[in-house]
């Protein structure tokens, strides 16, 4: 049962609890009248006297699900209820003025409540976007991609926005991974890395939330990403990117030559889908260029694999001299064989489609040329008239009208009400078989 203290009664209380220091309890007070403000700016407080050491640290011992305890401190339980009460504010400016110190606390929080679907009303993007710090670069990644992927929001300032803040960190991580190969400051670098990895509120590495984004979405501008990572030595995500252009020069060279990744530069010839593609494949392996020695072997896999369906000639010219002939003899074999068998069935089809045609026009002269035998006796078939010396017409089921039932019948319909317009009639000496 609630009971619902006299005005005056909750100021001398709230007075009292004031002066003797119990904020907490005035700060859950204060949330359960419904006066937010207050409540928060208490929480506020408490963090920030307990982060200062001004005020013991309340610890909290909290139990994990695998048995292990976790040290909550007095700054995070004030951080968690005030995230709380966050959570289903619509107050756009009262959620942005606590955001900063949540956010110092906790990042998770902090998303939490940018992202709480309990408010009424939604905060604005671009206020959001606008009020996060710059440095905290997890958080505005995290709260963009909310917005893409939960909200499905299809403003392409917001794709291009997250592609570039996963593009700048994916280079700054591996700058950082790359300086770390050296022996010297080996150690130290690797635990940034680790502190890095272990501090951040994603489960994936920023570099394949990046792969993943550039496939999936086409929102975003290609052309400023790339621009950003262009003296980079991002060669997957170039390709990428150059796909989205267009560029399919620059992608076959960055697939063979750069990843020398064979399987994915036959795959995106085949997603061009045309012969030429895989030829210019067979160029780049065969005269790479920039002082790179020929990839022979990708070469001969390439001719394995697609050789049938390139010319034998062009793949002849094509070879280099320097090619050992053994690597590819039994390749370029197959090939002229393939071709061979090809050419001949080509012929074979030839030939057939010839005699079906002569076959056709022979069954259609026998047709024009047949003859009909009107006798006094023959009567129109539809009037039943003598047709004697009249004009007469057949009908190709044999049936014989008078001009006069041929105009009132029409020339696709016989007198038995078959239209051979829409039911064509055979004869079995029309129909050629091979």
């Amino acid at each position: 049962m609630t009971v619902q203290l006299p005005w005056a009664v909750q100021e001398e209380l709230e007075t009292l609890l004031d002066e003797s220091g119990h904020l907490r309890t005035l700060a859950f007070l204060y949330a359960s009248k419904g006066m937010s403000s207050k409540a928060l700016a208490i929480w506020r407080i408490l963090a920030r006297n307990y982060s200062s050491g001004l005020w013991k640290d309340p610890a909290m011992e909290h139990e994990l699900p695998n048995g292990n305890t976790n040290i909550i401190s007095g700054r995070e339980i004030a951080a968690t209820e005030a995230s709380k009460i966050l959570e289903g504010l619509s107050d756009q400016d009262l959620v942005l003025q606590h955001l900063g110190w949540i956010v110092d606390v906790s990042p998770v929080l902090a998303v939490q409540v940018l992202t709480s679907e309990k408010r009424v009303n939604q905060l604005s993007p671009d206020e959001v976007i606008a009020a996060i710090d710059p440095k905290k670069v997890e958080i505005f990644q995290r709260y963009l991609q909310w917005l893409i992927e939960d909200q499905d929001s299809c403003d392409a300032q917001f794709h291009t926005l997250y592609a570039l803040s996963l593009a700048k960190s994916t280079v700054e991580t591996f700058e950082v991974e790359s300086t770390s190969q050296d022996p010297d400051d080996g150690r130290l670098e690797e635990t940034k890395i680790s502190d890095f990895g272990r501090n951040s509120i994603f489960q994936s590495p920023v570099r394949e939330r990046l792969q993943i984004f550039l496939q999936s979405s086409e929102l975003y501008d290609p052309e400023e990403v790339l621009d950003l990572i262009e003296e980079s030595e991002l060669w997957l995500e170039k390709a990428i990117l150059y796909r989205k252009l267009g560029q399919e020069t620059l992608v076959l060279q960055i697939l063979a030559l750069k990843l020398e990744d064979s399987e994915a530069a036959e795959q995106y010839c085949a997603e061009i889908g045309r012969p030429d593609a895989y030829m210019q494949l067979l160029d780049m392996y065969l005269d790479p260029q920039n002082g790179k020695e020929p990839m022979f072997n990708a070469a001969v896999r390439l001719l394995h694999n697609h050789g049938e369906s390139l010319d034998p000639l062009q793949v002849l010219e094509t070879l280099s001299p320097d090619m050992p002939l053994h690597l590819a003899s039994d390749t370029i074999l197959r090939m002229l064989r393939a071709r061979l068998h090809h050419h001949r069935q080509g012929q074979i089809v030839h030939n057939l489609s010839r005699a079906l045609d002569v076959d056709a026009k022979l069954a259609r002269l026998e047709e024009r040329s047949r003859h009909v035998q009107i006798n006094d006796e023959s009567v129109c078939d539809s009037c039943h008239a003598r047709l004697g010396t009249k004009l007469f017409a057949m009908y190709p089921d044999d049936t014989v009208v008078c001009y006069k039932c041929f105009r009132r019948l029409g020339e696709s319909t016989s007198v038995t009400g078959r239209d051979f317009k829409r039911d064509p009639l055979f004869k079995p000496g029309w129909l050629v078989n091979r």
